[in-house]
């Protein structure tokens, strides 16, 4: 799960695991021989796991008292990622509906690395059961490698973390740590520490180090002396002119690689010339100045912190080894592998190598007691350095030096590299250097500096982005039910677009940008939602949220302002476990259980299921209903709520004792002169949501007699055709409810014969089929049952046998089987009688409705001639 969903609303990123036990199926941990002793030799760490006990060791102690395997899984999966440097905390079991099985809820930090971890929870479950050997380790590395390649860094997480602490929501664009703050047109963007304001010259300029240089240096920034060579030759001429200590790196390098600090002979020079040149033909060659390394950084023009960083080192002891120092360094809890933790483990690899070579060294000498060996060139903290928060100590002339490199490399997030022997006193005055400038410095050293205190230096760079008072967000209605949220979001999106607004939408046929279809199908999921939030030209979202798209991975938001709920009825039930009315109201329910304290649950007060959900919202409610005299309303209204109401012939908004009118039903076209009852329901939803979202009554009235049903507007919803002796309405109806709802606005028509095409599918329960058939047979007088292109797994044969029993339940009925869709529809028009009326219940809605217009064509050509 990626958002809010079925299992959890609080914690959306969680995976949800069904375990078939088998013969452990209510078998409890304490009847199974060893089996407590084994997990704890396994886990010893998973004494911190408090379990509901609620005290460390909670956990253990009811694996001895006596669990379910399904707890063990589920915790083993949580030790498993924090092991991998992902410390997630949340999970529970709950039964499967099936006997033999149950549910693994818990949380995960990365998607890829919840999936492994649950695989693997499971076989680690199995081994002891067992009694048989398995190497965690191996699963523990798994995890850090999935996390190291999918979890954002520490400087980026920073200023995410920053932004939802305010309550900006976020979006990953890419796996490369191209992250969205906010939605929609209020929208902005970073990538690690560089932001969408910064700009491309300036970051260019930045990188090119001798430019920079240059232009620090014409400004009166103390700046080391140095050329940029290309050969050996040029190395000479530089060492000649420059002389020892000196020190080389790639002209366009970053994150230290390449450089060499230190150098005071040819054959050092001619390594770190060799070493630079890995990254870059042209290396830079230049003074070396004496001090400690500092990072200062600037945002937004104004300095916000300073560190020193000391690269990776050890202390001698006499009587440790270097690898055993290293070790002992390494030993710190702060230290894990990359970014998982503060600090990063000390790694052995070719540059330290190297520099034990050069000091004629290896990591089995023993370094006398209190000597420092620093074993990196480079003091990043990537690398094993660490560091010291100086902010307080910086010396005045030095913050004006920050913020004036800042302003003339033109920078909004700027990192600067100074080397002197003390920052509490002027550069100048220290003979220290500016060594270069960043373009997207890493704020690790500041939000968790070694020593000293952290800075929250991602709160300026949200505070730049956002200023106070400045949107993030962008209005979100959301709209889900049984049957009516198609037409109920189109029309939605239509009265707010009336309002002045650029709308996105997404449906069952496709997701729009003002008006467009940019994207063709059912688009009712997580990622359709993203889509829209993630248009920079949208300033208001309605999303239709279905069951599926709910269940398979949540929903793409996790706050909106409005939620709708039209209805519940017996839909897709069987699957996925949804098997009774009240399961699916739990689905559905998701949708206003994420609006805003200060938002609004729109909810059907004549739906028992939705009424019931009002119960499980932290948000305002409003209700509507065909009913002005529901006791529902009247009660809600006189605690001061607010409901739309069919009142009188009139679409009305009950606010405390006050009614607005808004317009008169029959004068909606939307709802077919009042015939067409379930798409009242629809329009006093869509009008609740426009209002409680500031559309003025006039706007949403005008809106309402502007939404003109047709096969463009609302295809597969109620589009009506008139033919000079029959009528034809095709219609996405699919379940007992919407054939019911048609029924009623077919009981008003009063045809001569009524015809119905039928289908059936394979994924619903055979009391379903029946009931589909059995309520088209009260229907119609002539029924003709088709076939889907995808059955979902039906036998043909057998949809049939069950649709025509249930239709033969009103009676005896006309019946043809014509499989193939447009085939049936096609016999239908052409054997069509004076004053008959023909639904079409159809699969493929632009299909059909082409079917349909091309034999009026034909009809219409025929006329002509005669």
């Amino acid at each position: 799960m990626r958002g809010p969903n079925y299992w959890s609303v609080k914690h959306p990123k969680i995976i949800v695991l069904k375990i078939a036990l088998g013969e452990y199926y209510r078998v409890l941990t304490n009847t199974i021989p060893g089996f407590p002793e084994r997990l704890e030799a396994m886990f010893p760490e998973m004494y911190e796991h408090r379990a509901a006990e609620g005290v460390e060791g909670g956990f253990f102690k009811a694996v001895h008292e006596g669990t379910t395997i399904s707890h063990v899984v589920e915790h083993v999966a949580l030790e498993l990622q924090k092991l991998g440097g992902m410390d997630c905390g949340f999970g529970r079991t709950a039964p499967a509906p099936d006997d033999g099985s149950d549910y693994v809820i818990f949380s995960y930090e990365e998607e890829r690395a919840g999936e492994y971890a649950a695989k693997a929870a499971v076989r680690i479950t199995e081994t002891l059961l067992k009694k048989t050997k398995y190497n965690v380790q191996r699963d523990i590395d798994k995890l850090h490698e999935i996390r190291e390649a999918e979890h954002i860094g520490p400087s980026t997480y920073s200023i995410v973390a920053e932004a939802v602490s305010r309550n900006i929501p976020y979006i990953r664009l890419n796996r490369n740590y191209l992250i969205q703050l906010g939605y929609g047109v209020n929208q902005q963007r970073i990538q690690a520490t560089m932001t969408c304001r910064t700009a491309l010259f300036a970051a260019e300029l930045a990188g090119d180090k001798n430019a920079t240089k240059a232009m620090l240096d014409e400004a009166g920034v103390p700046v080391p002396r140095g050329t940029t060579v290309y050969d050996a030759t040029g190395l000479k001429q530089a060492v000649a002119e420059l002389d020892y200590p000196l020190v080389t790196k790639p002209l366009d390098g970053n994150h230290g690689k390449g450089a060499t600090i230190h150098i005071k002979s040819w054959k050092e020079a001619l390594k770190g010339f060799n070493d630079a040149q890995k990254y870059s033909e042209a290396v830079i060659v230049e003074q070396f100045i004496q001090g400690f390394d500092f990072r200062l950084l600037v945002i937004n023009k104004k300095f916000v912190a300073a560190a020193k960083r000391t690269p990776a080192m050890v202390v001698g002891d006499g009587v440790s080894t270097i690898q055993e120092l290293i070790d002992q360094v390494n030993s710190d809890p702060r230290r894990g592998v990359g970014h998982e933790k503060v600090l990063t483990k000390i790694k052995v690899d070719k540059q330290t190598n190297a520099i034990l070579r050069d000091k004629e060294l290896t990591v089995k000498s023993i370094l006398p007691p209190g000597e420092v060996l620093f074993l990196k060139s480079t003091a990043n903290i990537s690398t094993g350095g660490t560091a010291t928060d100086v902010t307080d100590m910086i010396d005045p002339y030095n913050v004006l030096m920050a913020e004036r490199i800042a302003g003339i490399i033109g920078l909004d997030v700027c990192g600067i590299d100074v080397m002197t022997t003390d920052i509490a006193i002027p550069l100048n005055e220290a003979r220290g250097a500016v060594l270069e400038v960043n373009a997207a410095p890493g704020f690790r050293m500041h939000i968790s500096p070694t020593d000293g205190l952290p800075r929250n230096v991602a709160e300026p760079v949200i505070d730049m982005l956002f200023p106070r008072g400045c949107p993030s967000r962008i209005p979100i209605i959301a709209v889900t039910g049984t049957n009516g949220k198609t037409t109920t979001t189109r029309l939605t999106a239509h009265i707010i677009k009336s309002g002045g607004y650029q709308v996105g939408f997404t449906t069952t046929d496709g997701i729009y940008i003002q008006d467009r279809l940019l994207e063709k199908g059912d688009t009712t999921g997580a990622r359709s939602t993203e889509f829209v939030l993630k248009d920079p030209t949208v300033n208001f979202a309605v999303l239709e949220c279905a069951r599926g798209g709910m269940l398979r991975s949540g929903l793409g938001f996790h706050h909106c302002d409005v939620g709708i709920v039209t209805n519940v009825a017996a839909d897709h039930l069987g699957l996925r476990d949804i098997n009774t009315l009240e399961d699916m109201a739990r689905v559905k329910a998701v949708v206003p259980r994420t609006v805003s304290p200060d938002g609004y649950a729109i909810l059907n007060a004549d739906d028992d299921l939705v009424y019931a959900m009002g119960k499980e919202v932290s948000s305002r409610i409003a209700f509507f209903s065909l009913d002005e005299n529901n006791p529902r309303i009247a009660k809600h209204i006189a605690k001061g709520g607010l409901a739309a109401v069919l009142e009188n012939g009139y679409i009305s908004i009950f606010k405390n004792s006050y009614k607005v009118r808004v317009d008169r039903v029959a004068d909606i076209p939307l709802t077919f002169g009042g015939r067409a009852r379930f798409n009242i329901e629809n329009v006093l939803a869509a009008t609740l949501a426009a209002y409680v979202s500031h559309i003025p009554v006039d706007d949403i009235k005008t809106a309402l007699r502007t939404f003109i049903p047709s096969p463009a507007k609302t295809p597969g919803r109620m589009n009506l055709f008139r033919f000079p002796n029959f009528e034809v309405l095709v219609d996405y109806a699919h379940n007992p409810a919407g054939l019911k709802a048609i029924g009623e606005f077919l009981n008003s028509t009063h045809p001569t014969r009524k015809v119905g095409i039928i289908a059936g599918v394979g994924d619903r329960r055979d009391e379903d089929t029946m009931e589909l058939g059995r309520i088209a047979g009260e229907l119609f007088d002539e029924i003709i049952i088709r076939q889907d292109n995808d059955l979902r797994g039906g036998n043909p044969e057998e949809i049939v046998r069950l649709l025509t029993q249930g239709i033969q339940y009103a009676g005896e009925r006309e019946i043809k089987v014509i499989p193939e869709e447009m085939r049936a529809i096609a016999y239908a028009l052409e054997n069509a009688t004076r004053d008959s009326f023909i639904c079409i219940f159809s699969e493929q809605i632009s299909e059909a409705i082409k079917v349909v217009e091309n034999f009026r064509v034909t009809q219409d050509q025929r006329i002509l001639v005669d």
